[in-house]
């Protein structure tokens, strides 16, 4: 599955995943309106509108773009019929040819990381059949329980073709409480990035690991030390946009290749129509205002990394 991402990204010359982190508050008044009259204002009238507001999202930009990372806890706060459409969201994507990261940060030891690896990204055993359930292509994973908590997951990925991309430096706030903490004089991210590089030795692709790492955009310092640390690694950056992450601070979560990392914008794109910079579509053009969000993400992106060639 690395080499599929390392493709699209290679034709799309876009590195960068769209985050489907839906809200009701990012939803069209048109879509709710819809969705509500058809189902009450219920679970499933909510659902429903977060399904049409993902899939008009997913049909204006899957061309441009060759990943999506859809944050299972905003399926998750709806309920069963959240799940539902969580689970239709990522098989529409596979539709329409693109590779989905599940973002589900699970993280537990033994037959548990076994267990969340088996529903996100294997095959769970009922009787003499085999059933795919989510069936992402890679997932988020938490390393805080070290190896145990790791290898469950490495594991699955090796019998399905699959990978992780695990928590090494988050973009939010107060990620430095604990990554940054000093431990013979190196911050904790540090160890945890080796450790990823360590593990991704064990699931190579032709290039690169199928077992990456999450470095945010909004530590540029931390990137660059991550990128020499795990050469290896496919990074995930989150932080871009909304968060104030730009592509001048990108450049060196890359490789001389141009590739290793991969950048994600959510409410960025899936709200541009709420940004004044959008405006100009309205919210009956949201899934316009998300593809131009796009194009500007692609050409800012592609302006900082050719300032360096």
């Amino acid at each position: 599955m690395i080499q599929k991402l390392i493709e699209k990204i290679k034709k799309t010359h876009a590195p960068v995943v769209v985050g489907l982190d839906p809200a009701l508050s990012y939803v069209p008044e048109h879509l709710l309106k819809k969705s509500f009259g058809e189902y009450g204002e219920t679970l499933e009238g909510a659902a429903d509108a977060i399904w049409q507001f993902n899939k008009g999202i997913i049909d204006s930009t899957y061309d441009l773009i060759p990943a999506v990372k859809p944050q299972i806890a905003m399926y998750e706060q709806f309920g069963l019929r959240g799940l539902e459409v969580f689970q239709k969201t990522v098989d529409y994507c596979h539709e329409k040819g693109l590779v989905v990261i599940g973002d589900v940060k699970r993280g537990d030891i033994g037959s548990t990381s076994a267990a969340y690896a088996t529903g996100h990204l294997g095959r769970v055993t009922v009787g003499n059949s085999q059933f795919s359930t989510f069936n992402e292509d890679f997932i988020t994973v938490n390393p805080y329980l070290g190896t145990d908590g790791i290898r469950p997951f490495i594991d699955v990925c090796k019998e399905e073709n699959k990978g992780l991309f695990i928590l090494v430096k988050t973009s939010n706030p107060s990620s430095g409480e604990f990554q940054d903490r000093l431990c013979d004089g190196r911050p904790v991210y540090e160890y945890v990035g080796e450790k990823v590089a360590e593990w991704g030795a064990m699931h190579m692709g032709e290039s690169y690991s199928y077992i990456g790492a999450v470095v945010g955009a909004t530590y540029p310092e931390a990137g660059r030390v991550m990128r020499k640390i795990m050469p290896k690694a496919f990074i995930l950056v989150p932080g871009y946009g909304a968060q104030g992450g730009k592509g001048a601070d990108l450049v060196h979560y890359f490789n001389e290749d141009g590739l290793g990392a991969i950048v994600n914008s959510s409410r960025g794109i899936i709200a541009a129509h709420q940004q004044e910079q959008y405006a100009r579509f309205g919210e009956e053009h949201y899934a316009e205002a998300s593809r131009q969000a796009v194009l500007d993400m692609i050409q800012d992106i592609d302006q900082a990394l050719q300032a360096v060639v």
